[in-house]
């Protein structure tokens, strides 16, 4: 294409149709939502939870349950029985997963009972965050063993019990700690973790992890800290414990992490990292991933 061409299809680009506004990137998309490290437990941790949530639909008062994930990862549900369900862990792509659910939790509501939303729905700047929809409230994802709350009450055939069984039998062990807030046990295959997501700037939370690590006060028990992850915005510490151990046998140790952890947190503001104490970020650093 030639320059003369050039010009005259950028001028006709300006009178066309105006392009979409760039959906601006959200690092802590959960930021400001109660329960903000239950809804990233709900994206990144729990293999089959739910919990309830009240929005606005219409200018009219709505209620939906969130799942972590819904058959064929489809995005929303409309059920039969007209419970509107909306998936975690679907697609999502705009930058902004607040956007995202919202705008997955909106199209279920608009779909006719029975029917679901197959794929994700298309997302621009204007597109209303859960921060704008949702009725203020307590958020609490509530685990559960397998994925029968799909079909609510509804009666399958044969195939499709079997296929439930069949999901069912694939989602691994998991318990909440209820000694800190967003603690998760889980067993994947023969190992055994612990996963703690910690509702605080991630940036502070390395720093106050370093400190415990590096002062021989950061395991969990007999659990050794294996590093930490990033995602939403918040970081996620992780403990190898031992497998053979009952799951609320950690919970009081979870307890006594939780106040040496927020001790050494509240210690940042006057006392700066030492030398061993930065040596041990930077170890921890260099261990992180992040998710997006």
């Amino acid at each position: 294409m030639g320059k003369a061409s050039r010009r005259k299809g950028a001028a006709a680009g300006a009178t066309g149709k105006t392009r979409r506004a760039r959906v601006p990137f959200a690092a802590r998309p959960f930021e400001g939502l109660a329960g903000e490290t239950e809804w990233v437990a709900m994206r990144e941790l729990l293999p089959a939870a739910t919990a309830r949530i009240q929005f606005t639909y219409d200018g009219a008062p709505r209620s939906a349950t969130v799942a972590t994930v819904l058959p064929l990862v489809w995005p929303a549900l409309h059920r039969a029985d007209g419970e509107v369900l909306v998936a975690m862990q679907f697609g999502g792509g705009s930058g902004d997963l607040s956007r995202d659910l919202a705008a997955a939790l909106l199209a279920g509501a608009a779909a006719e009972p029975g029917q679901p939303v197959t794929a994700a729905p298309t997302v621009t700047a204007e597109t209303p965050r859960l921060q704008d929809i949702l009725v203020d409230g307590a958020f609490e994802a509530e685990l559960h063993d397998g994925f029968d709350f799909w079909v609510g009450d509804q009666e399958l055939d044969e195939e499709g019990a079997a296929s439930m069984q069949a999901a069912n039998e694939s989602v691994p062990p998991t318990e909440a700690l209820p000694a800190a807030p967003s603690a998760y046990w889980c067993q994947i295959g023969e190992r055994t973790y612990v996963r703690w997501i910690l509702p605080y700037d991630e940036d502070l939370a390395t720093s106050a992890l370093a400190r415990l690590h590096a002062a021989g006060e950061g395991s969990l028990g007999r659990g050794r800290l294996l590093g930490a992850f990033r995602t939403c915005g918040l970081l996620v510490p992780v403990w190898e414990v031992d497998a053979a151990a009952e799951p609320a046998s950690y919970d009081s140790e979870m307890g006594q992490l939780r106040e040496r952890f927020e001790g050494a947190l509240a210690s940042l503001e006057s006392s700066p990292l030492t030398d061993d104490e930065r040596r041990a970020r930077a170890g921890l650093v260099s261990r992180q991933i992040t998710i997006r």
